[in-house]
């Protein structure tokens, strides 16, 4: 019979001979456990815990004894006594399976249950005591494997587990006890490790536990300990309860114990809610966890936090507080909304008016507002609104009046079909239903900011019906409502309906309402409609109220209110002389002057109220300056309009700075006629060389003949022209014009090259609209008649001239045409011409 022995080399050098084992069964079950543990550290290992150097040390223990046992099972004809060898590799396999429970007791992972599972199984097969004195020993391979270095960090952490393990292994359950209740912090420690152990071996039995007072134990010690024996505590907790039914922690010291440990690091945290949601199944538990103060704070907190184990368990633990609509109200004033909104599609009448209440008293931030919304509030609430009694429907308006500032929650509401039933409310004379109307029209005002409201064109109409008939709140509501659908720019209809049915006379008695948000809710709907009354509007103002906007610009303390009266005012028709001489009557251009000189000393035009009263002064101006009045411009200019129309030409907003430059350009075309010449024959004292005007040719003053050159205009003109905003490019070009017109034209150019203006102009050539195009091309054709120009500014302009010629407006190419043939880059007799 062939020998079946075969030669293997043990550690020392020697050969041996051994027999191949029969028992194939101790070999099979040793194979399965093996396989299973190698499927459950790989899930193991997935935890970011694994970081952790302690863990991370262990876990790579536990590998070197499992390839250790993979060795065995690939080849165990090569082992003189393989069911030995099997119970020592299984030894250490549980050894090592405890040192990596052990590093990681104090923090939650994947595979902790399985591992924990797997070490007992593996303990019945080898049928092996874990803390036996032999699994402490060295053994000799019978086969040489070659072995991982530990680096000397490893060696440290590993040798303090053993440590541990070695110190609580002679721990008799009456030794635990002891240093549980009296045990300084490192005794403490070992105690808990040791409690850990009689959980996982099933020897904390409910039973004990209670003889030996271990939960009270354990509490007293929470709150008195070190962190890391706090999580410990913590953690043998939560092991006794998931394994004893029967042990209760529903006192109200043990809750808030467990309370304040949310509030500490991550991993105290972690366990804590957890141990909370495991204890909440009982009523008295979730009765007494909601009635701690912070609790349902920290636990909103935590369920919005990025630990994704304590989120979970936050969040199941606030469902189960969420039973309670006390706790529900708790969470929304934590910013946690699901549960009350929940009690607003679901509860009873009274939790729904409970809930709603609660939204109408929060101050709210409109992120708040948002999710609220997002959470779906607004159909219940519109829907309490219509169906529900008078205090389901005032606190509903109530909530929605708070959400509805918010353009998001709008449309919602827009989309819910509410409007019909706020205006059938504003209608009602129901003296019951009256303390609805102010909420429902403050809604209403919300609402209106959308253009979604122009759907119904009667709407405003149905408004100004009640308008008389409403209190100051009711009203400042509609007027508001109002202004904000005639503002709509798709709202041409409404605007048409409103002049047809005389809104502008109903809204002058409100401009001597003493009620100041009815007075100025009234007047900016003025000013929105008259902006397209045009001829129609001092007749609609009468000089009555002309003159009552007059004293309101000039004695309001209101920013805003002025900027109004000014802006009517602006929008009377500028060619109106009969409006004219109201204004001149009332005084109005002194006024002016004083605001725009106290606005330019106290440089407040970052505030946009002061941005709008300048634009609309500039635009009052423009009245008083026009060409074909010229004693309305020596009475301008007398009162001091130009150094205030240049200081706006620097300083004011874009719109100003064109309303400005027009009016300049408007005075400055009679600048020519009214110089007084260069030889002055009758006056007897001629007046200074100061006074000479080299582009008017003769002598110029700001005050007689609107000298744009004497007034210092002309360098802020051209900055408009070099700077960024297009918007007054053409009033800038237009006023630059005017010192070249007529027999100045060439003293002109030669005072803008002067000042560097030619590559200004010749820039908004590049990107100006289409009429600043055709200012350009104008001032060009007489800045190339000079030969010196045409060689200096022709290369610049030529480009952009041919990019005309070929792709421009068609008005414009004949101009352009004509400056190309100067430049001679054209024949005169091109079709162009």
């Amino acid at each position: 019979m062939e020998d079946k022995s075969l030669s293997v080399f043990v550690s020392d050098g020697d050969e041996a001979t051994c027999s191949v084992p029969k028992d194939s069964e101790t070999l099979s079950e040793f194979s399965h456990s093996t396989r299973k543990l190698s499927v459950i550290l790989g899930e193991f290992k997935e935890n970011k815990i694994m970081e952790t150097s302690p863990i991370r040390k262990a876990v790579e223990s536990l590998e070197t004894e499992l390839q250790r046992a993979k060795a065995l099972i690939a080849s165990p004809r090569y082992v003189s006594s393989p069911n030995k060898r099997i119970e020592e590799i299984t030894e250490n396999l549980g050894r090592s399976i405890g040192l990596v429970l052990f590093a990681s007791h104090d923090v939650s992972m994947t595979g902790k249950e399985k591992l924990e599972a797997l070490r007992r199984e593996m303990m019945s097969v080898a049928q092996f005591s874990a803390a036996s004195s032999d699994s402490k020993s060295d053994f000799l391979d019978d086969v040489e494997i070659e072995e991982k270095e530990v680096d000397d960090e490893e060696e440290d952490i590993v040798g303090e587990i053993v440590e541990v393990e070695e110190d609580v292994s002679s721990f008799s359950e009456e030794d635990v006890v002891l240093h549980l209740k009296c045990g300084n912090d490192e005794r403490l420690k070992l105690a808990l490790f040791a409690l850990n152990t009689l959980i996982r071996d099933n020897k904390a039995t409910s039973e004990w536990v209670d003889a030996e007072g271990i939960i009270p134990i354990l509490f007293n010690r929470l709150s008195s300990t070190k962190s890391h024996n706090r999580l410990s505590i913590i953690q043998n907790l939560r092991g006794l309860v998931a394994q004893n039914d029967g042990i209760k922690m529903a006192e109200v010291e043990y809750l808030s114990a467990l309370v304040k440990s949310l509030t500490r690091d991550v991993d105290e945290q972690r366990e804590a809610v957890g141990l909370l949601s495991t204890l909440s199944d009982v009523s008295t538990v979730r009765r007494r966890i909601g009635r701690i103060q912070g609790c349902i704070v920290m636990l909103v907190a935590i369920f919005n936090g990025e630990d994704q184990t304590a989120s979970h368990n936050a969040g199941k633990l606030l469902a189960a507080l969420s039973s309670n609509t006390q706790n529900a109200l708790h969470m929304a004033e934590a910013g946690y909304f699901k549960p009350l909104i929940k009690y607003l599609t679901e509860g009873s009448d009274m939790s729904k008016i409970l809930m709603a209440t609660a939204i109408s008293r929060m101050e709210l931030r409109d992120q708040t507002r948002a999710s609220i919304g997002e959470d779906g509030a607004i159909p219940p609430l519109v829907k309490m609104f219509k169906e529900g009694k008078l205090e389901a429907k005032l606190s509903s308006l109530s909530a929605l009046q708070n959400l509805s500032t918010l353009k998001e929650n709008i449309r919602q509401l827009i989309n819910s079909g509410i409007v019909p039933s706020l205006l059938q409310l504003l209608f009602s004379v129901t003296s019951v239903l009256m303390t609805l109307r102010e909420p429902a029209s403050a809604i209403l005002a919300r609402i209106a900011k959308s253009d979604a409201m122009l759907v119904n064109h009667d709407i405003a109409l149905q408004m100004f019906s009640i308008l008389n008939l409403s209190s100051p709140v009711i009203q400042h509501h509609l007027l508001e409502a109002l202004n904000s659908i005639a503002s709509h720019a798709s709202a041409s209809k409404v605007r048409r309906k409103m002049k047809e049915n005389g809104s502008i006379q109903l809204l002058l008695p409100f401009l001597t309402e003493t009620n100041a948000k009815t007075r100025i809710g009234a007047f900016n709907l003025i000013y929105t409609l008259s902006k397209e009354l045009s001829d129609e509007l001092t007749e609609q103002l009468g000089e009555t109220h002309l003159i009552i906007i007059v004293n309101i610009l000039s004695s309001s303390t209101s920013e805003s209110e002025k900027a109004t009266a000014a802006g009517i005012l602006s929008n009377l028709p500028v060619n109106d002389k009969k409006a004219t001489d109201i204004l001149k009557k009332a005084n109005l251009l002194p006024v002016l002057v004083s605001i725009m000189c106290s606005k330019q000393a106290s440089s407040s035009s970052t505030n946009p109220f002061s941005s709008h009263l300048v634009e609309n002064i500039a635009g009052i101006l423009m009245r008083f300056t026009v060409t074909s009045n010229l004693k309305l411009q020596l009475y301008s200019a007398e009162n001091k309009v130009i150094p205030v129309l240049v200081k706006v030409l620097s300083d004011g907003p874009i719109v100003a700075k064109c309303r400005a430059a027009t009016s300049l350009a408007q005075l400055s075309q009679n600048s020519l006629n009214l110089r007084k010449s260069k030889t002055p024959r009758w006056l007897c004292v001629p007046p200074s060389s100061e006074a000479f005007c080299e582009v008017h040719n003769g002598y110029c003053f700001v005050k007689s003949n609107f000298c744009l050159v004497k007034a210092g205009a002309v360098p802020p003109l051209i900055r408009i022209l070099e700077g960024n905003e297009r918007e007054a490019d053409e009033a800038a070009l237009a006023a630059i014009a005017t010192l070249m017109q007529d027999e100045a034209w060439e003293n002109g150019c030669s005072y803008i090259e002067k000042l560097a203006g030619m590559e200004a102009i010749i820039k908004v050539m590049e990107s100006g609209s289409i009429k600043s195009r055709e200012k350009v091309v104008w001032i060009l054709e007489r800045v190339f008649r000079v030969e010196d120009y045409r060689v200096k500014y022709g290369e610049s302009a030529q480009a952009v001239l041919i990019d005309l010629a070929q792709n421009g407006d068609p008005q414009l190419k004949p101009t352009v045409a004509k400056l190309l043939a100067q430049l001679e880059l054209l024949q005169v007799q091109s079709s162009y011409f």
